[in-house]
């Protein structure tokens, strides 16, 4: 596999590994509940707009998954103390414990497709992982 291949091969495998644990644990929650509950938790309060961008969907599917958090009480909407004419988001206590239980469900779920691994195989997935969380995080 030469370099390009191998960040494609990245990309498709861990959006493979979503679609396995989502199956196995069979959790019907979409994954763009989770998307944007991880961008909330890591970036903070954002706009309706902002996150649309982030999770890669239009500003109107975007207000109607918030609103099903919001129902939920997994995020809260407000005012943009810049601008009142825009609502910023937030997660909530409760969103921040529902992507906290999603990440161990989602762990447990796979741990059994690793079982088998080498620690050689461990190293280099620890070390990927290193890697992948520095990208990501420019």
């Amino acid at each position: 596999m030469n370099r390009s291949d191998v960040i494609g091969s990245l990309v498709l495998s861990g959006y493979a590994l979503g679609r396995i644990a989502a199956q196995d644990a069979g959790n019907d929650a979409p994954a763009a509940q989770w998307r944007v509950l991880s961008l909330l938790e890591q970036a903070g309060p954002q706009r309706v707009g902002a996150l649309a961008v982030s999770a890669r969907t239009t500003q109107p599917g975007m207000t109607r998954l918030i609103g099903g958090l919001e129902r939920e009480g997994l995020v809260l909407r407000s005012p943009d103390p810049d601008d009142s004419r825009a609502i910023v988001v937030d997660i909530t206590p409760a969103g921040t414990a529902a992507i906290a239980a999603w990440r161990v469900e989602f762990r447990e779920t796979l741990a059994p497709h690793f079982a088998d691994l080498s620690e050689d195989d461990w190293a280099a997935l620890t070390r990927a992982a290193e890697i992948l969380a520095l990208r990501a995080a420019d």
